[in-house]
């Protein structure tokens, strides 16, 4: 291949589905083809598409049509092939020897790789191993480093905000607390953004660990105050003071033996702690499926049109990312591994507090 010079590229979806991946492939596409003459291969199933050699040409007439639809035409799995380095038997190779067989094998000069952490930590090994990679963010969590967002989380955003305000009449008609369980394993921002955007009582998020106390205690002085209901937004990893302090493998076996998930537990915390009726709404897969709001899909589009013009510029090892407004690369290796968390300290927390929301740390009135 001449150095800087693609004619052919893949393409690949992994990890998590979410809304604008596939206005990112629309838009990788049609300028790679109608701006640079390039060819585009899709491959199928993520990284798995990769291993087996599954694959398509991609041609305009493909991706037209695709901007408003959720999901992904290209498919998706969760193969990490660097975590798992067992040899065929059949060829005598493992899952990364393949991929490099099969890269060489299609003739690409470089692959596009969409997705969030897991994807592009990925994408920073296979380029560690000599592929020419571009990475697009793509996360409903939001959780990426060094990009201000990620496509996929304005429309998760509004899903989960539509789902507490209609939560707000049965809770106001029953006198009872909702708890709303998001996504956000590791990162809180989905919740935070969402319960702050619905008017959320308590926000619950990994980053700031709760004494269920201290909840009971804020939602007692809201119904002193007349305020008969209360919704609490619960982020799926977050946690109390006590496990905040257990190690890894301790803190996966305390949840392993929960029954249900953190939503129902602290619905059954707060009934037991304050008397009052609870009920649990968990939005699950809802939050990542349907159609794009249309700033994902600008967003999508705009990070797609960058990937395809660093492909003509040969700038690989890379992930696009969007810092204050301003589409640029940045390198794969600094992204790979790492979790962009909430800071107690984040504008928005401090926005939270100032209009009476608790995080659980300490009674937010007093």
């Amino acid at each position: 291949m001449r150095k800087n010079k693609v004619e052919k590229f893949g393409i690949l979806t992994s990890g998590g589905d979410a809304p604008g991946l596939n206005a990112a492939i629309r838009a990788v596409v049609r300028t790679a083809i109608s701006s640079y003459g390039m060819k585009a291969l899709g491959i199928e199933h993520g990284y798995r598409g990769l291993i087996d050699g599954m694959a398509h040409e991609l041609l305009l007439d493909d991706v037209s049509g695709i901007l408003t639809r959720g999901g992904t035409i290209l498919g998706t799995s969760r193969e990490s092939p660097f975590k798992k380095l067992e040899f065929d038997p059949e060829t005598g190779m493992n899952d990364v020897e393949k991929i490099l067989a099969q890269y060489k094998k299609w003739e690409l000069d470089a692959l596009v790789v969409l997705g969030g952490n897991g994807t592009n930590t990925t994408g920073a090994h296979l380029a560690k191993a000599g592929l020419n990679i571009i990475g697009l963010p793509k996360t409903i969590d939001n959780d990426l480093v060094l990009t201000d967002t990620s496509f996929g989380f304005h429309t998760a955003v509004s899903v989960a905000t539509e789902a507490i305000d209609r939560l707000h009449t049965t809770a106001h008609s029953h006198d009872r607390i909702m708890v709303i369980e998001v996504m956000g394993h590791k990162a809180g921002w989905l919740a935070l953004y969402a319960g702050i955007a619905g008017g959320g009582d308590v926000i619950l998020i990994p980053e700031i660990p709760y004494n269920i106390e201290n909840i009971a205690k804020h939602l007692k002085k809201r119904q002193k105050k007349g305020k008969i209901f209360s919704i609490v937004v619960v982020a799926e990893g977050a946690m109390n003071k006590e496990e905040s302090m257990m190690d890894k493998k301790t803190f996966k076996k305390t949840r392993k033996e929960m029954k249900n998930s953190i939503g129902y537990r602290i619905a059954q915390e707060l009934e037991e702690a304050t008397g009052l009726e609870s009920r649990v709404t968990v939005l699950g897969y809802l939050q990542r499926g349907g159609t794009p709001v249309s700033a994902d899909r600008v967003l999508a589009t705009q990070m797609g049109v960058e990937a395809a013009h660093m492909l003509y510029r040969g700038e690989f090892g890379k992930m696009v990312a969007i810092q204050e407004g301003r589409l640029l690369g940045v390198p794969l290796e600094k992204v790979a591994g790492k979790i962009k968390m909430v800071e107690k300290t984040h504008p928005l927390v401090k926005a939270a507090r100032e209009v009476g929301t608790c995080f659980g740390e300490k009674d937010e009135d007093e």
